[in-house]
Formats: C-alpha cells, sequence, structure tokens
C-alpha cells in the first residue's frame, strides 16, 4: 500500500513538473497541450479562490446576459415568421444566439457549461477535491438559473410590449425546445456540453480577443442551427414558455432542466476535462 501511494504520489509529481515546463512551440509560436492545460487549470483553481458570494453574483450576471441571446431568438423569430419556411427560421437563429455567449465568456462572468471542464481540471490535477467541485457546481447554477429566472420576467413582459415579439413566439420556441423524448434531449445535452467544454480549451489557446470572438460564434452557432440542447439558454426559453403558456407545463421545465444539466455536465467533465487530461498524462507516463 505504501508503495503504491510513493508511486502515485510521483507520478502526480512528474506531471506537476511537466505541466510547469510546458512552453509555446518554438515554431508555430502555438500553445502546447500542457500549456492549455496549465492555463485551464490556473483558470479554474482561480475561480475556487473565489469567495461564495463572488462566484454566485458572477453566475447571476451570466444569467441575464444569455437572455440577450434568447431576446434577439424571438426577435428574430418573430420578424421572420410568416415571411419565411419555419425551418429556415429555426437554422437562421444561429446568426443571433451567439451573442449572450460572447458577452459572458469575453466579460468573464461564470457560465456553467463553459465553465464545467475548467473547474474539473483542479480535481483531476489533485489539487481540489471532488466534494468542492460539487459545491462550486450547485453555487454557478444557482446563480445561472436565478439570472434566467429574472430576465425571462423582464422579457416575457417588454417584449410585447414595445412589439419585439408576441407570447405566441415565446410559446412556440419554448415548446421546440423540449418537443422530444426524454433520452433525447440527454443524449443532444450531453453533445452540447462537450462542445462547451471544446470551446473553453479552444479560448485557452487562443491569443486575440479577435480569435476568441470568432470561436465562441463558430461553437455556439453550432449548437443552436443543430439544436443541441444548451441548459442555460434553455432555461432561458423553457421557463419563459411556461410562465407565460399553458402548454409548458412545471413538470416539463422541470424534467427538461435537470435532464440538461446532467448532459452538459457529463459532456463536459468527461468528453473533454478527462479525455484531454488523461492524453496529457499519458504522455507524460510515456
Amino acid at each position: 500500500m505504501s508503495e503504491s501511494k510513493t508511486s502515485k504520489s510521483e507520478e502526480q509529481q512528474n506531471i506537476d513538473e511537466e505541466l510547469k515546463n510546458s512552453k509555446s512551440s518554438e515554431l508555430t509560436n502555438a500553445k502546447s497541450h500542457g500549456e492549455i492545460l496549465k492555463q485551464q487549470i490556473i483558470d479554474g483553481q482561480e475561480t475556487y479562490d473565489k469567495s461564495a458570494l463572488s462566484i454566485l453574483l458572477s453566475s447571476l450576471t451570466a444569467g441575464l446576459e444569455i437572455g440577450f441571446s434568447y431576446l434577439l431568438i424571438c426577435a428574430l423569430y418573430f420578424f421572420l415568421h410568416g415571411k419565411v419556411e419555419e425551418d429556415t427560421i429555426l437554422k437562421s437563429l444561429a446568426i443571433v444566439y451567439p451573442v449572450g455567449f460572447i458577452m459572458i465568456i469575453l466579460g468573464q462572468s461564470i457560465l456553467f457549461t463553459e465553465q464545467t471542464s475548467l473547474l474539473t481540471l483542479p480535481v483531476l490535477n489533485k489539487k481540489r477535491s471532488f466534494g468542492s467541485l460539487l459545491n462550486l457546481w450547485g453555487l454557478v447554477i444557482l446563480g445561472n438559473l436565478i439570472g434566467g429566472y429574472l430576465i425571462a420576467f423582464v422579457l416575457v413582459w417588454i417584449g410585447p410590449r414595445m412589439r419585439i415579439f408576441d407570447l405566441e413566439t415565446v410559446e412556440k420556441i419554448a415548446v421546440h425546445v423540449i418537443d422530444y423524448n426524454n433520452i433525447v434531449i440527454f443524449t443532444s445535452a450531453i453533445l452540447a456540453g462537450w462542445l462547451m467544454g471544446l470551446l473553453s480549451w479552444l479560448i485557452a489557446a487562443s491569443k486575440s480577443t479577435f480569435s476568441r470572438i470568432v470561436l465562441i460564434f463558430i461553437i455556439t452557432a453550432v449548437l443552436a442551427f443543430t439544436g443541441l440542447h444548451h441548459s442555460i439558454v434553455g432555461n432561458v426559453e423553457v421557463f419563459a414558455g411556461w410562465i407565460s403558456s399553458p402548454a409548458i407545463t412545471f413538470v416539463d421545465y422541470l424534467y427538461f432542466i435537470l435532464l440538461a444539466l446532467l448532459g452538459n455536465a457529463i459532456g463536459g467533465a468527461i468528453f473533454v476535462a478527462l479525455l484531454k487530461y488523461r492524453a496529457f498524462v499519458y504522455d507524460v507516463k510515456g
């Protein structure tokens, strides 16, 4: 048992040393796998070091800001309704969907799906405990959801009064989001979490604000164009439908948000954080 613990300790020391010494490629000036991973672990640990109130307020801000994506989704849907086919409208929403994500990520508010893999890496690197990860996830999710509820109430009230969109638009978007069986929503959310975790990794690899904006736009536009389920945007979409239309029940909302959150977490933590981290570890061992 003692030898096993010593071996694991030495292995962790080797990993930490390799991360410490990771540098950009001299030929391409591109960040190496180890350098990106090191930055992600450092960024993740900085979030752990923040106070609970700071995390809650930052995640609340992200929940509010994602509402601007929803505002534009509703506005564009309402504007195009009756002018083009329904399928074309739904696909065209990918043009405006990324706006809220750009605001959140460049503004460094804390969004659950973008932070899922980031916050998992310090745990894999044995710098934080699994319990602390769950506590942090809980705070971020709580803030994101409350922010989403607040902005949904505001937009459902102001939208029809300013003729930006009507309540029929709100209902149609909500029904479109939940119009699948639970397995489909869950699997879709895993893929969405995977893409958002990958986005976090790619942003860490980029070196300019412009390239980050392009990456955010590409990844989130893919989510919108394919209809993959993002828990925090979906929270606003389905909650707004529930408070404004009898076509959406509380049970509909509850099933959706639980499946979407769980799927996003699995996609971000397993398919990005775990695989990226293990790939580096095996390289160190090799």
